[in-house]
């Protein structure tokens, strides 16, 4: 139930923002938000899975960053920021190769890195594997990780359980709605109307997610993109938000203190 109040009840107002779009490297765009104030030091922030400027955390966090005199920029996710990507590929949680392509280019236009990267959810996944991905050499100084699926195989288990597979319906609808503005004409891995059967977690990215994306299949996908078995080797300040009864997250999946790093709080 919070995480409905959350998103439907709690709407804080839109930041006052800039929009602006950088080229990737392959061909493709990545939709930024930027408070519009010029500070002298930016916090990178990162949605959870169908998130946007839209989603009520995001907003919110922005504006805070904005009155506690920090830069906020928020990165879309490819195909997240109100217009479909040019590629087949789209994102998923395991991709750090964007965070990683963003942070470069605003770090030699801001002069500096990053103060902190905070991610929510699929973001906050991506935010981990990043920072264990690169260990000593990140260039952050701290980061904020909130509603993590550490685990992502335990983590579509439990979207299709009970109650959680209200959450797992929209999500899959959201997902799938993209796959078929994308390719509506045919040119992906399944047709439209196959796609549209699909009603889990495990179906969609067994079927969609991992050969868009390279992955051999859902297993391959699970395995090498969750963060959990990244989480020892990140080596700066890092705190970890999360909820004992989230409804994405079961207990199994949440890591020990034995797996974190010296660096990492987890609350």
């Amino acid at each position: 139930m919070p995480t409905i109040w959350a998103s439907v009840c709690r709407r804080p107002p839109m930041p006052d923002v800039l929009l602006e779009r950088i080229e990737t490297p392959d061909g493709d765009f990545l939709d930024l938000a930027l408070t519009r104030h010029r500070r002298q030091q930016w916090v990178m922030v990162l949605h959870g899975l169908e998130g946007s400027l839209e989603s009520s955390y995001a907003r919110a966090l922005l504006g805070d960053l904005d009155r506690a005199g920090f830069q906020g920029v928020l990165m879309h996710f490819r195909g997240c920021g109100g217009e479909i990507n040019r590629l087949p590929r789209s994102y998923h949680s395991g991709d750090t190769a964007d965070l990683a392509f963003v942070v470069e280019q605003l770090t030699a236009r801001f002069g500096g890195p990053p103060f902190a990267i905070v991610g929510y959810s699929l973001g906050g996944n991506v935010t981990l594997k990043w920072l264990g991905e690169v260990g000593a050499r990140a260039v952050v100084k701290t980061a904020v990780a909130v509603s993590v699926p550490f685990d992502l195989g335990a983590c579509a288990d439990r979207l299709d359980e009970g109650f959680s597979r209200v959450y797992q319906r929209r999500l899959v609808r959201s997902m799938f709605d993209k796959y078929r503005r994308k390719f509506d004409k045919g040119g992906g891995p399944l047709p439209v109307a196959e796609a549209q059967r699909l009603r889990t977690f495990w179906s969609y990215d067994d079927r969609i997610t991992a050969p868009l994306h390279g992955f051999r299949d859902v297993d391959d996908y699970y395995a090498r993109s969750s963060s959990r078995q990244f989480l020892p080797a990140i080596r700066v300040p890092t705190l970890i938000l999360h909820a004992a009864d989230d409804p994405f997250v079961p207990e199994r999946a949440i890591p020990t203190a034995g797996e974190l790093a010296p660096e990492t709080t987890l609350e």
